[in-house]
């Protein structure tokens, strides 16, 4: 069933009054006041809800606010189980508990909900990741080539410099099918809304700026300042799917992994500025990384492609 948002949406899950009542205010807070996207907040409510339907079913009744205070580590023990059971993977799970986490930890500072048996389950193990990057001729590769999978030339050169932004800025999808025609550069700097609503600028390459101008000055639909930047053929803004669908094929056309995604660019972007000797720190605030150890997994690639090269070039390697 789709979860959609507000507290009418607890009807339909089954919980009881108070309870509905108090997710609604959860989700006003972690709306309006944690200002996570409109995304990330359905899948909050998701992962919320799911739980809440597990415990219907083994409470054998509508969860309410004494239910959760009553719950015991042997329940939520229960509940991640089931998750395996199900085949749900381990980084999803872990997701789903901390965001179980937060709600109590939301409920128990406002005085609504106090149990402290949340705090003895432990979170399953999640693989350590690394992110995948291109190579730099790949990266180069793609971003050359994905304008010539379009029918129409406007819809090329929109592509051109959607994938060039990405490379070149280092921006979630997101991010730039989030800006307006207001929001394209016109200077050396990028303003970027990112995760939060937090603002940071952006270094702008002159083939950035070229390729979006290109774009603009082809493009045959009205670009208003408020209106989207990126639009579908149809004119309305462009759906993340399109350009998902356009790296699927640009990627078989070169011979390049299914890892070479749009987010890919992101990553190669972040790779290719350390390997050139970027400052951690700088690269953390181009990423717009809250942590520092989130931009830290870029030094494992730096360090992996380097003992590879090492692994090929050494005479005594071989």
């Amino acid at each position: 069933m789709a979860v959609a948002s507000g507290v009418a949406d607890t009807d339909a899950l089954g919980v009881s009054e108070d309870l509905a009542i108090l997710i609604g205010a959860w989700r006003t807070w972690i709306a309006d006041e944690r200002r996570l996207s409109p995304n990330t907040v359905t899948a909050y409510e998701t992962d919320l809800f799911q739980f809440l339907r597990f415990l219907t079913g083994h409470l054998g009744e509508a969860p309410s606010t004494k239910n959760l205070a009553d719950l015991q580590p042997a329940m939520f023990r229960s509940w991640l189980a089931g998750r395996a059971q199900s085949g749900l993977s381990r980084t999803s799970t872990a997701r789903a508990l901390s965001v179980i986490r937060g709600f109590f930890r939301w409920c128990e500072r406002n005085g609504h909900i106090d149990n402290q048996a949340i705090h003895a389950v432990r979170s399953p193990k999640v693989p350590h990741s690394v992110p995948k990057p291109l190579s730099a001729p790949d990266a180069a590769a793609v971003v050359d080539q994905i304008g010539e999978l379009a029918e129409e030339p406007w819809v090329g050169l929109r592509d051109i410099a959607l994938f060039t932004l990405l490379y070149g800025c280092g921006l979630r999808i997101s991010e730039a099918l989030g800006m307006t025609r207001a929001d394209a550069p016109e200077g050396d700097v990028l303003t970027v809304i990112g995760k939060g609503s937090k603002e940071r600028m952006v270094p702008v390459l002159p083939a950035v700026r070229q390729a979006i101008d290109a774009y603009v000055a082809a493009c045959p639909l009205p670009l208003a300042p408020d209106a989207p930047l990126f639009r579908g053929v149809r004119g309305g803004p462009l759906n993340p799917a399109v350009a998902q669908r356009q790296m699927r094929i640009v990627r078989g056309w070169l011979g390049l992994p299914e890892t070479a995604t749009p987010h890919a660019l992101r990553h190669s972007f972040a790779t290719h500025l350390l390997a050139g000797g970027g400052d951690l720190r700088s690269i953390q605030e181009l990423l717009g990384h809250a942590s520092l150890s989130t931009t830290q997994r870029y030094t494992e690639v730096e360090d992996s492609h380097l003992l590879a090269e090492y692994r090929a070039a050494h005479p005594r390697a071989r």
